[in-house]
């Protein structure tokens, strides 16, 4: 369980994640979604100890991640950073192996390789394993990274975006491969989504946040409508349900307050 209290992050005056109250239970998926800076992915990142909290904790199975012992939250816990920077002569293979680190050390034994043959083959890259990053196309470079924490084995997985720079098969599979985590494996996967039907079909619950604040919380049916997107990007969105999933089909050309050309980024 991940136990989030009171968690905040300022920069300078400005609050960018306020006094956030979260409990993630055991299993199934669950996707923060909300608009640009509403604070989805620093609240990821201090969840996952990438950034320090300004004030708060954050508990994961009882262990304060801020104060925890590195190797041991990291058997715990693994997240999927927005952005990677790491060096390009790695190829595919070293990288996967990157996320057996916390079990192993650099010494690699029958089990973690298995790991990592796994984790290649969820994520479609058996072919790749011996190409170096800078070869690869930026779907490609994705793929290996879900992968490096898939190889992690956690009983938490964060995934900050994981569909970026995916086509839509591959973002298809790998929601897939997020669903099956939960489902056949029984992890609890945190995940940061800006398509909204993506988080709708796939996802057990879903958080909004605006202005770093939580302002809806719960199952799709229930996040997923006019009045709370329309509240949550101010946007009149609409709404129908898709093989019973609920489904935002457009967003309106004009703020839900105000109009005008001017005035339309404010």
């Amino acid at each position: 369980m991940i136990t989030i209290s009171s968690l905040t992050k300022r920069y300078g005056a400005t609050t960018v994640v306020d006094a956030v109250d979260l409990t993630i239970h055991d299993g199934g998926v669950t996707a923060l979604i909300g608009p640009n800076g509403a604070g989805k992915s620093t609240l990821l990142s201090m969840v996952g100890r990438l950034l320090p909290a300004d004030a708060g904790t954050v508990e994961v199975d009882g262990l304060d991640v801020a104060r925890g012992d590195s190797r041991e939250v990291a058997r715990r816990l693994s997240i999927l950073r927005q952005e990677n920077h790491v060096a390009v002569r790695l190829t595919v293979g070293d990288l996967v192996a990157f996320g057996r680190h916390p079990h192993a050390g650099a010494q690699l034994g029958p089990d973690d390789e298995a790991a990592c043959e796994s984790a290649l083959a969820d994520m479609g890259l058996q072919d790749l394993r011996h190409r170096r990053l800078d070869q690869l196309s930026g779907g490609q470079r994705q793929r290996a990274f879900i992968a490096m924490v898939l190889a992690q084995d956690t009983p938490h997985v964060l995934l900050d975006e994981p569909l970026n720079n995916l086509d839509l098969r591959h973002a298809a599979q790998t929601m897939e491969v997020v669903r099956r985590l939960a489902d056949d494996h029984g992890r609890t996967v945190v995940v940061v989504l800006h398509d909204v039907n993506v988080a709708s079909h796939h996802a057990d619950r879903i958080v909004a946040l605006r202005d770093g604040r939580v302002v809806a919380d719960g199952p799709p049916a229930a996040v997923v409508t006019r009045d709370v997107l329309g509240d949550v990007f101010d946007h009149d969105v609409t709404v129908a349900e898709v093989d019973g999933h609920p489904v935002a089909l457009h967003f309106a050309s004009t703020r839900r307050v105000g109009s005008g050309h001017p005035n339309m980024w404010k």
